[in-house]
């Protein structure tokens, strides 16, 4: 089951208590679903919490029951109609209207905090979606009802929220992107466990990439040792070859030594093996004299 089916499962097993709040839900599944007018209501869904909650969700909020219950068809989606004239016109007329769909949201249906939250849910159930967060954060909402969208993007506005529209083939979208824009809003909607699911995909991310940060600046880091011990031992053979090891001053002589018998040893490791211990500077100076011979004889 995808992450999304997941969320839309988990507010559907919210109750149906109080009348406004599920008149606010249908409104949203009216106004982003397949179709909706004077004609026809047609809601297409894959998501088998809704499927058993629009049934007790149309009863609550109209008293009516949809014209027929539907199968499932090839591509695991259901589809629910309601055709009969009386019906639409009792759906119509809960919303303010008389004989055909004005497609804009009416806030006087959106005056409390709840029915906001339960007409977003439906809008959700309806046209929306929300990608796995281990993949990507993404949440959208999505209608063919360019009003609809817009009057959307400003209640979100004024619930808190800082979304994104833009145009898709088919409809217009009302999107998130940031995770703790998601969180909030599949909490809005009455998913907290999704959310929690994207808060935990965000914190085992973030320590992935602290992971991967420290390992590559340690690989870093050993490869800048790797080069420049190489280069300390191409200079120290040279210097053998051309001048002879014995013939160098003894602390430099000892710090020569200490580096073929050490060829992959950092700077701190050579400083403490070295008799007496010194310090990284010291150690660094050292080698850096080496190369400096070698500077001088070549």
């Amino acid at each position: 089951m995808s992450f999304s089916s997941e969320a839309k499962n988990e507010m559907c097993r919210l109750p149906l208590s109080r009348e406004c709040c599920a008149l606010a839900e249908c409104y949203g599944v009216l106004l982003y679903c397949h179709t909706f007018d004077s004609r026809e209501i047609r809601i297409v869904t894959a998501s088998d919490g809704f499927a058993q909650r629009l049934p007790r969700l149309f009863r609550r909020a109209f008293g009516l029951a949809f014209d027929q219950l539907p199968a499932e068809d090839a591509r695991g989606k259901r589809t629910f109609l309601i055709r009969d004239p009386g019906k639409i016109r009792t759906v119509l007329a809960a919303y303010g209207q008389e004989s055909a769909v004005s497609h804009h949201i009416n806030y006087g249906m959106l005056e409390t905090d709840c029915c906001r939250q339960s007409f977003l849910r439906g809008a959700f159930l309806a046209g929306g979606s929300v990608t796995d967060p281990d993949k990507r954060y993404h949440l959208e909402l999505l209608t063919s009802h360019a009003s609809v969208s817009r009057e959307a993007f400003n209640l979100l506005m004024e619930m808190g929220f800082s979304p994104r529209n833009s145009v898709r083939s088919g409809g217009i979208i009302t999107y998130f992107k940031q995770s703790e824009a998601i969180e909030d809003m599949l909490t809005t909607m009455g998913a907290p466990l999704a959310a929690m699911g994207v808060m935990q995909a965000k914190v085992q991310k973030d320590m992935r990439n602290a992971v991967n940060r420290r390992v590559n600046c340690d690989s870093a880091n050993a490869d800048k040792i790797v080069s420049a011990a190489q280069e300390q031992l191409d200079a120290i053979r040279e210097l053998d070859r051309l001048y002879g090891l014995t013939n160098l001053p003894e602390v430099m002589q000892e710090t020569a030594m200490l580096r073929i018998a050490n060829p992959e040893s950092s700077l701190s490791d050579l400083a403490r093996l070295a008799d007496p211990p010194v310090s990284k500077s010291c150690m660094s100076h050292r080698l850096k004299k080496l190369l400096e011979y070698k500077g001088d004889i070549g």
